[in-house]
This record gives C-alpha cells, structure tokens and sequence, in this order.
C-alpha cells in the first residue's frame, strides 16, 4: 500500500523555519500562520478585545514574569481571567500586551517555531535566537499594527550559556531591546515600572521577585483602568511564571494567592505600597 508522496521541498535541505516551511509546501495556507496581513478586512469589525499588564524581574537564578488578567473593549471589562503569561519552550516564557487575539495567535505561532527548529536542528535555539525570531513575527504584524491590532509581547528565559535570566521588549516595528534587571509593557506600564524601580534591589530570591511583581501589578491597577487587581472574591490572582536552570514552571494559585493576600495585608495599613530602601547599598 503506497500513500501520497511528499512534496520536493520536504526532500530540499533548506531553512528550520516552520513558516518557511508552510510557504514551500502549502502557501496558501501562510495567511493562516502569519499574523499580519495587509488586507483591509479587518476594518469596521469593531474594537477588539485588549490585555494588560506584563511585569518581568531578573533574581539570583533566573527571571520572574507575571500579568494581570484583565482584558478591555474601551471602557468596559471584556474577560476578567484571560491569560496573559505562557511558554515560549522549556526555558522561556512570553508575556502579551496590546490585542488580545493578535498577540495570543503569535505566541502559538512562535512555540511551534521553536519546537520546529528543535526538531530539524536537533538542538534548541540560544535565547537570544529565540528573542530575534520573536522580533521577525512581530514585524510581521506591522500591518495590522497600522490598522489599530498592535501586540506587544514582553519576552525572558534563562540563558543556558550565560546561566542567568534576561528580559526582551519589542516595539511595533520589531525592534528588540535587552531590558536590566527588571521591565514592564501594557497600558499600566508606566506604574508598574514606578514600583519596579522602587522595590527592585540586587540579590532577590525567587520568592522576593514574585513579591515585588504582585507590587508592580497592584501600584499599575491602581492608577490604571485596564489593569486589574487581585480579585479576592473569586479568587483571579495574577499568572505567574519562573524560569531558571530547572526550566519553565507556572506559579500555582495557592502559592500565588498567599503572596497576594499578604501584598493586600500590608496596603490595609499603607496602601500606597512600600517605600524604597534608602540604605540598600551603602556601607
């Protein structure tokens, strides 16, 4: 019994990319894998829904990224639980912000890249190939971007080679830009960067990033419509994930919920948050 034979190009040695791939083998299917388009359909279609904010912070042993879980349609609450933190492979992770669909559609389209590659190469690309594949999907976009349908994403892992953890954020056009220590995206951005330049400090363990994370996500919902605070009456806390030399791990609800109970605790007496330390650093 013979099946359909394969195309040339699967017997053609060429590049590990899956939507280069899809281009040789069947390209009227790379509409469906590419997330811009440069067609005007998506005009008069109303706005779509929007997700905020992303918060990243580097510690000892890797990096801490978490979100908020509040999406918007203007003013009004369009889902109070979305996700806005995944894995991009087993040592990174990528965090969206701007629309919704867009974004979460890329993110699906880059863990199939990076799986892609793994298996034709072998072996899994350096973070740093990982961050610049990012970028290229992201240019990708532009055309929907200039339509109104931005996204985004806030990218990290941890470096295999270098053994730490490393921040990467984008613009619109693709450009990517390594982050220190600590950075936010999304609408409430600008607060959350506030409280990470605050409370961020050499020598974080796990537990005192994810601390000052939920900070950075409360001082952002506290200023910022779109972003969303811990909702302790149906208990949505915000999605948090550690990646280190053990790899990718999403933060369970409990452990979340803890911190956050203890963040809502401390802001009973001062709601205003922590206050910098003065002395950090000093002899």
């Amino acid at each position: 019994m013979t099946g359909r034979p394969l195309p040339p190009a699967f017997f053609v040695p060429g590049s590990s990319s899956f939507t280069e791939l899809v281009e040789a083998v069947a390209p009227q299917l790379r509409s469906r894998l590419t997330v811009g388009t440069s067609g005007s359909g998506d005009h008069g279609l109303g706005p779509a829904p929007h997700g905020t904010t992303i918060v990243a912070v580097t510690y000892a042993g890797g990096v801490v990224m978490a979100g908020d879980r509040r999406a918007t349609i203007g003013s009004m609450i369009a889902q109070r639980d979305i996700e806005k933190v995944f894995s991009a492979d087993e040592y990174s992770c990528v965090g969206i912000a701007g629309s919704a669909g867009v974004a979460t559609e890329l993110v699906r389209l880059l863990q199939v890249e990076l799986e892609h590659y793994e298996k034709i190469e072998g072996t899994s690309l350096s973070l740093d190939g990982k961050a610049n594949r990012l970028s290229t999907m992201i240019r990708a976009n532009l055309p929907m971007a200039m339509q109104g349908l931005a996204a985004v994403p806030l990218f990290a892992g941890f470096d295999l080679d270098q053994q730490v953890g490393r921040i990467f954020s984008y613009d619109v056009t693709g450009g990517r830009y390594e982050e220190h220590d600590h950075y936010s995206v999304g609408s409430g951005s600008l607060f959350a960067r506030g409280a990470l330049k605050k409370l961020h400090r050499g020598g974080l363990d796990v537990a005192g990033a994810v601390r000052v994370c939920v900070e950075a996500l409360w001082d952002a919902a506290d200023d910022d419509s779109a972003t969303a605070g811990p909702d302790l009456a149906r208990g949505i806390f915000p999605v948090v994930a550690v990646v280190d030399a053990d790899g990718f791990r999403r933060l369970p609800d409990d452990e979340v919920g803890a911190t956050v109970r203890t963040v809502v605790a401390a802001r009973q007496d001062r709601p205003d948050g922590p206050s910098a330390d003065l002395q950090a650093g000093r002899d």
